[in-house]
């Protein structure tokens, strides 16, 4: 298919502007997890030399408690109907509370609607309209390729500061990409390592609940080059360590204060009810980004595998890098 630039979608008038609304013809609910089909999937398995598995999520109740205050972790109950049998049952689980993949209907359009227009009342559980058993049915795969931004950033020595939140711009990920020697190629699913997870995970209680409170995260500047990136690059996944992709809290000079006053001014509108990119947040990128710089290598085969739950709006990552 002839894919238009980012600057041509904010042209556009058949949709809202920025947005890549019908655009997929074959599985138009999949949103840029198109990008990634059957050749990616064969180039991928090129990437995989070593025969390592690597996983690439945290346990379900690792961030206890989650950065949102609208979530928290599963209580895990283990039940028997006689000594010989056991069965097991998770209250309170909240399926974006760790490692997860934020579906198509965790965002509106302000003004808009859903992606692709899909009529709020759709929107509803057992509902397939959007839900995240669309990339369970077909499942994320393809070139996973790691932008190790603290490796970065800790050789020059700028280490992020993760206590203060910083914003990250697209020219950090070019500056990555160019020292690894890679480059973006269409379909990949694109994995940032900037540290944070594991530098909140191993922070302090006080200062973890100092950061919670402030809902302050590392995380990308809210920007028109950030959506243009991801979106001309034609990748099929954005998945970090973060928080929440981007930075909190909004950047007060964000690009999208009028058009997602809702959220501040957040960019998921821009990302996911626009564009139909899938988000990783939290994703567990420790051992990989370690390996990834032991060898040299940076891509691997990635699958992402979101609970098969008709109508879910987002779920755990289920993730694994294959080297």
């Amino acid at each position: 298919m002839s894919v238009p630039t980012y600057q041509e979608l904010l042209r556009r008038t058949d949709a809202p502007p920025g947005s890549s609304w019908y655009l997929f013809p074959h599985q138009p609910e999949r949103g840029m997890a198109n990008f990634a089909g059957p050749r990616q999937v064969l180039r991928a398995a090129q990437s995989v030399r070593d025969g390592h598995a690597v996983n690439l999520d945290y346990p379900l109740d690792a961030f206890d408690p989650p950065m949102s205050r609208a979530r928290g972790i599963p209580h895990h109950r283990i039940t028997a109907k006689h000594d010989q049998a056991r069965d097991d049952v998770l209250d309170g689980f909240h399926l974006q509370a760790g490692t997860q993949i934020d579906g198509l209907r965790h965002r509106r359009a302000s003004g808009h609607g859903f992606y692709n227009g899909v009529p709020d009342h759709e929107i509803a559980p057992r509902s397939p309209r959007l839900g995240v058993q669309l990339w369970a049915e077909t499942p994320l795969a393809g070139r996973g390729l790691l932008i190790d931004v603290e490796g970065l950033l800790h050789r020059r020595g700028t280490p992020l500061d993760h206590t203060d939140g910083p914003a990250l711009t697209t020219a950090v990920l070019d500056e990555a990409l160019a020292a690894q020697d890679c480059r973006i190629e269409e379909g990949d699913l694109v994995l940032v390592h900037t540290g944070w997870a594991h530098w909140y995970l191993n922070a302090g209680a006080d200062l973890r609940d100092e950061v919670r409170a402030a809902r302050r995260a590392t995380g990308f500047a809210q920007t028109r080059e950030f959506a243009a990136w991801c979106w001309d690059h034609r990748i099929a996944l954005m998945a970090t360590d973060t928080f929440a992709v981007e930075v909190l809290p909004v950047l007060p000079d964000s690009a999208f204060h009028d058009s997602a006053p809702e959220d501040a001014g957040m960019m998921h509108q821009e990302l996911i009810a626009k564009l139909g990119l899938p988000l990783g947040e939290l994703w567990n990128l420790t051992a990989l980004a370690a390996d990834c710089r032991a060898t040299g290598r940076w891509d691997s085969l990635l699958t992402v595998k979101p609970l098969h739950l008709t109508g879910g709006v987002g779920s755990p990552a289920n993730a694994t890098a294959l080297r």
